[in-house]
């Protein structure tokens, strides 16, 4: 998911004074409650309170990213047009603490993840409009692996963008009972399960033919 780049953003770039920076922001479970647990790391060194343009609300809100000690490497990130589904690897480093913390204490299986690309004027170190969104997903893998001694060892998080949504099935069925549960009074499928035995009569009387009330109606029965 993108949007458009702000006049700043665009008037920067046509000048080419810009240096881009990523951010990534994680939202898990704690283990225990279940509560939402929020996260976010930054391209670069020490830790940022930055503008980001909220995906889902368009709003811009402020967010405290660490450093990039934690951030080793995203994958390229498919600029698709269509509803192609995209999917990204994300690298941590697992010698960061605070990157331990996270898939170590937190469940990540299915957290959101969002990455924003942010500007920022060399002359000044400032970026120079909010961080704009340019991906928006979920977590599909977050394996921890102990390294040997000697090595660091890296966590791999495999995820996928939200337009999988759209390729999902719903599993729900057209029943009166399925519908009841939205609405008591909704009968809207009340005859579902009955209405295909039903026969439709067009033209013609339904049943079986009546040949003495037809002789009757004649006068076949006063010659």
């Amino acid at each position: 998911m993108t949007g458009s780049l702000s006049a700043p953003n665009f008037a920067a770039l046509q000048a080419r004074r810009l240096k881009p920076r990523d951010f990534i922001w994680f939202v898990v479970r704690d283990r225990t409650t279940g509560n939402p647990v929020t996260d976010g790391y930054w391209s670069d060194i020490g830790s940022i309170d930055a503008q980001v343009i909220d995906p889902d609300t368009g709003s811009t809100v402020t967010r405290t990213f660490g450093g990039a000690r934690g951030l080793i490497s995203i994958s390229d990130i498919p600029r698709v047009s269509n509803l192609t589904v995209q999917k990204i690897t994300i690298k941590l480093a697992q010698v960061a603490d605070r990157v331990n913390d996270l898939v170590r204490g937190y469940d990540c299986k299915q957290g959101k993840v969002q990455i924003f690309r942010g500007l920022f004027d060399i002359s000044t170190n400032v970026m120079v409009a909010p961080a704009f969104p340019r991906f928006v997903g979920t977590i599909d893998t977050a394996p921890v692996t102990t390294p040997k001694e000697g090595e660091t060892g890296d966590v791999s998080l495999s995820c996928t963008g939200h337009t999988a949504e759209l390729t999902r099935s719903n599993p729900d069925t057209r029943s009166d009972a399925s519908q009841r549960l939205r609405s008591a009074t909704d009968n809207f499928y009340q005859d579902t399960a009955t209405v295909s035995e039903w026969q439709q009569y067009w033209g013609k009387q339904s049943g079986p033919i009546d040949l003495v009330g037809i002789a009757k109606a004649s006068g076949l029965f006063n010659k």
